[in-house]
């Protein structure tokens, strides 16, 4: 009986530390997950997948998807990365990012650096030896105007939205180029679009965030005037814009009559909410914006897709 009660024991601590070990891979990965900014980074996924299929239309194979998928993902993920490492004294002021790993201190900053390290460079070698050295080369662009241009200028002035919007426009470039080893002038139309969509789309964020983010003393709304009218004015100017630009791929002669219409749509419906904002001035309208975009550039990406198909 003393020998069984021994070995039942040994079990139970032997479970106990495999339990316990699970728990703290689960807990590491999930911190991983948080750095990389996983939900984030897969939508900038998304962005480029759309330029490589406007591209390619049926034309394509499953594992030129998943490599530029996992480079695109790798790449991104390091940029956001180093966007924490930089931010890790002011994620501690605002509310939305204290628990983050760094801010939190559940992990140091040369694991954090040793991760942006391998995951930048997997994925710009992905990139260049799978498609070409021009799509690793515009990632690259990205990853570093992300991480050390536009992530320090957000304390000093808010032309860092602008800046910010010039990686964040990239992805359906390096995915139209992976596929076409040139950028051409869809390339550029591309970027266009995905350009201005981000001023509508990042001041609604900073309008709702507005308070959380002077706590860090970050500047990201166009105006001293804030959560106001003018604000709201600069949102309907790029909004005009955004639609306009939008139809650009139609009198070029990239896609259909039916994109143009979802197109014009689209801008339709994130003017009439940019309209809204600017009469009422109020975060419940700034969030109809917000929400208004994250619909606008998924249907308008998706359109230009099956115009190909």
């Amino acid at each position: 009986m003393g020998l069984s009660s021994n070995l039942n024991v040994v079990k139970e601590i032997s479970l106990e530390s495999q339990s316990s070990s699970l728990t703290l891979l689960k807990a590491k990965l999930k911190d991983y997950g948080v750095l990389m900014k996983f939900k984030l980074n897969l939508t900038v996924v998304f962005t480029a997948l759309m330029g490589f299929l406007f591209a390619t239309g049926m034309s394509f194979d499953w594992s030129s998807m998943l490599l530029l998928a996992l480079g695109g993902f790798l790449v991104t993920g390091s940029s956001n990365t180093i966007n924490q490492i930089l931010e890790k004294d002011f994620d501690k002021l605002m509310k939305r990012t204290k628990d983050r790993p760094l801010a939190a201190r559940r992990m140091g900053v040369p694991e954090a650096v040793l991760l942006a390290g391998v995951t930048g460079v997997a994925g710009l070698g992905i990139l260049a030896i799978a498609f070409n050295p021009l799509s690793a080369f515009i990632g690259a662009l990205a990853l570093l105007s992300y991480a050390f241009i536009y992530t320090p200028l957000k304390r000093f002035s808010p032309i860092a939205v602008f800046v910010g919007a010039i990686p964040g426009a990239l992805p359906p470039v390096i995915g139209w180029v992976a596929a076409t080893g040139e950028i051409g002038m869809i390339g550029y139309m591309l970027f266009s679009i995905q350009f201005l969509w981000q001023f509508p789309h990042f001041w609604a964020i900073g309008w709702i965030g507005y308070d959380d983010y002077r706590k860090a003393g970050y500047k990201l709304l166009p105006t001293a005037d804030g959560k106001g009218k003018r604000t709201a004015f600069h949102i309907i100017v790029y909004t005009v814009f955004l639609t306009m630009v939008s139809l650009l791929p139609y009198f070029f002669g990239a896609v259909g009559m039916l994109s143009m219409i979802v197109f014009l749509l689209g801008g339709l419906m994130m003017l009439y909410y940019g309209v809204k904002l600017f009469r009422e001035a109020t975060d419940k309208a700034a969030l109809k914006v917000m929400f208004a975009s994250i619909v606008y550039l998924p249907i308008v990406q998706i359109f230009m897709v099956l115009d190909k198909i």
